[in-house]
Formats: C-alpha cells, structure tokens, sequence
C-alpha cells in the first residue's frame, strides 16, 4: 500500500461549483455563505435541495432567524425559488415539511442585477437633474 502525505481529493465530489459571477453581484458574506451552503446540499442534476434553517443554520453558525432572513435575500436577487413542501404522516395526516430550494441559473440573476443597477442610476440621474433645474431658479 502506497502511503499519501495529503489525502486525494475528487474535483467532482469534494468540491463545491461556485459560478465566478457570484461575485459581482453585490452579495453580501452571509449570502454568499448560505448560497454556497445550498449549493452544497444540491442534487447536480435536478439543481434542488430542501434543507432545513436550522440545518444551514448549524452548518454555518447562524440562527434561524438570520438564515431567513438571507434566504429572503437569495430569492429576491433571483439566485434560489424556494417552495413548501407537504409531508404525510404514517396516520394519514399532512403537515408541512421543508422548503425545496431550487438553485437559479446564474446567467438570470446576473441579468436582474444589472437591471436593478440600471434603474437605480437613472433614477439617481433624474435626482440630480431635478436639483440642478432647482438651484438655477434658487439664483
């Protein structure tokens, strides 16, 4: 048996795949940190996973208030959907189970983003042209 100073790791299988525009999208360190948690807990081919808050919770060291709190983040910014689930119980009853998490193409957030950019500056340029057309009639 061959012996190994570091242990072999598979690029498939240990790693997690970050797109690089995640970067540019003005996320903050703790959606960047739950999005990378979601990414983690995917299935590769269907894109979903449906971790509990408390369980991404004690994976990253939040509460549960402050996961929600980003998930809300993740899925306004158009990076995760997120939808309830159902449970049935062996006695028939149904109750609520955890949310399904789909991660979002990143080509579409990246595009919302650079809309919502586009907005804001115009937005700002209205801003500054008004005041510009009041301080003339101040003089």
């Amino acid at each position: 048996m061959k012996y190994y100073r570091y242990l072999k790791t598979d690029p498939v299988k240990d790693y997690i795949p970050m797109p690089k525009q995640i970067t540019r999208l003005g996320l903050n360190s703790g959606e960047i940190a739950v999005y990378t948690c979601l990414m983690d807990f995917e299935n590769r081919k269907t894109f979903q996973c449906y971790p509990s808050y408390k369980t991404i919770g004690k994976v990253l060291g939040m509460s549960v208030n402050t996961v929600r709190k980003y998930v809300d983040s993740l899925v306004e910014k158009k990076l995760i959907t997120v939808e309830p689930t159902k449970v049935r119980l062996k006695n028939g009853k149904t109750r609520n189970g955890n949310l399904l998490y789909t991660i979002r193409p990143i080509g579409e957030a990246s595009k919302y983003y650079h809309e919502q950019q586009l907005v804001e500056l115009d937005k700002n340029y209205k801003i500054q042209k008004a005041l510009k057309k009041q301080s003339k009639y101040a003089v």
